[in-house]
């Protein structure tokens, strides 16, 4: 951040500038913990720029750190994508990245430290016991007959759940606090379960692994950890991280802080509803463009610049609320607006044929027009456009008969090629069902770049040129829901919207036939589109990023 640039304020922060002022930490260490068992999705992006963003700030550091105890559901593919994804964001974390197994050991003595305390026993009772046992939100629940076990027979069989002599689901290590505790977290909560499953990172070495709640405070304790930031439905669980932490030995005493987690409208960013949305084939894999997963945002052409900036406006606050897809979409419009070239594609074409274009030997010789590569950046440089005899216009740029508020090319009316000639239409072709197969036109070869002497003419279409350009396949990719708040309806799945994805045929010009995978134009007129990856010199493949305007707001109003 520049240092003319206003740092943004919120309550982490100013928790952070008391802290630092009255001297209770000297510098700033924070983290991001993700599990490796999924692909980010744009709340993670907000955690991303909110931990790596509050370290760049106040110059201190950010670990990423892998919440790796769930090795049945966590791979190594995961990781790496994680990895890919935050370093695409634009950050870079503090020293090799880091995975709680990396404390396995420790967290293992800091288990027995527990039980010698007796603060923590081996529980026999059934997963199925365990939970009727733990009562209800309005009834207490009930001590376990195993919760007075001497704290020898406890460490015995702690050792034995090491060392696989017990089966998973038989037993459990469980912290002593309160089973009438009004938060349920606190009723003796499981902190070590048996687990015989391979380790993307230890291997075989253990079959107990320890949970969540009791790995994650004592991790971010190890590593000094200043401020341990997560959203709010981890608020009550403060309490645990506070208990864990207060009852075993270590220096360090990080704090917990809770704000609100990401709700974005027409979408949604629940774990088990993106699985079902991938195996349910509702989308053609987890980096399809409609899917809220980073995967997916870059490969629809979002920038990192355009999703940290939407992270920035949103801001962090305590107070649940859903946002507006527009605010994301309006990110990334002000920044292309700016920055992507123009050029010109047609995606639903309908054939031109001017008529008086010359017509000797050399007719399929096309004329070359210098085009700006931007309108208000003249450092962009400009291209070659080829005008032809031929060329493909946008079907609705043309109506046979339209009434005056119809600004675009009518029998009775000429318009402006942008950035090449007026031309005018005489007659059309028709097929069998009336539908119109080629315009015949004429053009005015004095109104290069001027205005022709006799008529007015308002309309500004773009075109491509029929035997230069070059066919293209366009990905018109839309909201993925039609309800704004698809989790709070029975069925999310009933509220896809059917027209999230249209597919296109037609063509584009021809500086367009080298281009460059994640490439990113504004189409005039269509919208900014980039290059998919399946893109080859022969396969051009366009996905369109957002529409030049919200037309969601038109819908809605």
């Amino acid at each position: 951040m520049a240092e003319t640039e206003p740092r943004p304020s919120n309550f982490i922060r100013q928790i952070i500038d008391k802290d630092l002022a009255s001297g209770l930490h000297e510098s700033v260490h924070t983290r991001f913990p993700p599990e490796p068992n999924g692909y980010l999705h744009i709340g993670h992006a907000k955690a991303i720029c909110l931990n790596f963003g509050i370290a760049q700030d106040y110059n201190g550091t950010c670990n990423l750190r892998f919440d790796d105890t769930n090795p049945d559901k966590e791979n190594i593919d995961f990781v790496n994508s994680i990895k890919q994804d935050v370093k695409w964001l634009g950050f870079t974390w503090n020293g090799k990245e880091r995975y709680s197994s990396d404390y396995f050991d420790q967290l293992y003595d800091f288990a027995i430290e527990l039980i010698e305390k007796g603060l923590a026993y081996v529980d026999f009772s059934s997963p199925e016991q365990v939970r009727e046992l733990r009562g209800t939100l309005t009834e207490a629940g009930k001590n376990s007959p195993y919760r007075d076990t001497s704290v020898q027979e406890n460490l015995t069989h702690f050792e034995k759940m090491k060392a696989g002599e017990y089966k998973e689901g038989t037993c459990s290590l469980r912290a002593k606090i309160d089973m009438s505790s009004p938060f349920m977290c606190m009723r003796d909560p499981v902190i070590y379960r048996v687990k015989f499953a391979h380790h993307h990172q230890t291997g075989d070495k253990w079959c107990i692994y320890p949970m969540y709640d009791f790995t994650h405070c004592i991790s971010d304790a190890i590593e000094g950890i200043t401020h341990s930031l997560c959203t709010l439905e981890f608020q009550d669980n403060r309490r645990l991280y506070d208990w864990v932490i207060e009852n075993i030995t270590i220096d360090c005493v990080p704090r917990q802080y809770e704000s609100s987690r990401l709700n974005l409208e027409y979408t949604v960013l629940s774990k088990r509803k993106l699985i079902q949305l991938v195996e349910e084939e509702h989308v053609q894999g987890w980096d399809d463009p409609r899917m809220p997963t980073i995967a997916g945002i870059k490969r629809r052409g979002y920038t990192p610049a355009s999703i940290r900036e939407f992270c920035k406006r949103i801001g962090v606050t305590k107070m649940d609320n859903m946002v507006e897809m527009s605010m994301l979409e309006s990110c990334i419009r002000d920044e292309l607006n700016v920055s992507a070239p123009r050029r010109m594609a047609v995606i639903d074409p309908v054939k031109v044929v001017i008529e008086n274009f010359p017509s000797d030997e050399n007719q399929n010789e096309p004329e070359w027009i210098e085009a700006p590569n931007h309108p208000n950046d003249e450092n962009m440089g400009s291209r070659k456009i080829a005008f032809t005899k031929e060329i493909w216009i946008e079907r609705d740029d043309f109506r046979e008969s339209a009434n005056k508020k119809f600004k675009r090319m009518t029998l009775d009316k000429g318009v402006r090629l942008r950035n090449a000639y007026v031309i005018y239409a005489n007659r059309v072709d028709k097929d069998e069902q009336g539908n119109i197969t080629t315009i015949f036109c004429e053009y005015d070869p004095q109104t290069l770049g001027k205005d022709p002497l006799e008529r007015k003419v308002k309309g500004v279409i773009h075109w491509v040129s029929a035997s230069q350009g070059k066919p293209a396949q366009f990905n018109l990719y839309d909201r993925l829901f039609t309800h704004p708040n698809p989790a709070s309806q029975e069925d999310f799945a009933s509220t896809i919207n059917p027209d999230s994805l249209v597919v296109k045929n037609g063509y584009v010009e021809p500086s367009l036939g080298n281009v460059k995978v994640q490439e990113r134009f504004q189409f005039e007129r269509t919208g900014y589109f980039c290059a998919d990856e399946a893109s080859k010199q022969d396969t051009l493949i366009f996905n369109r990023t957002v529409e030049l305007r919200d037309t969601w707001a038109k819908i809605g109003d």
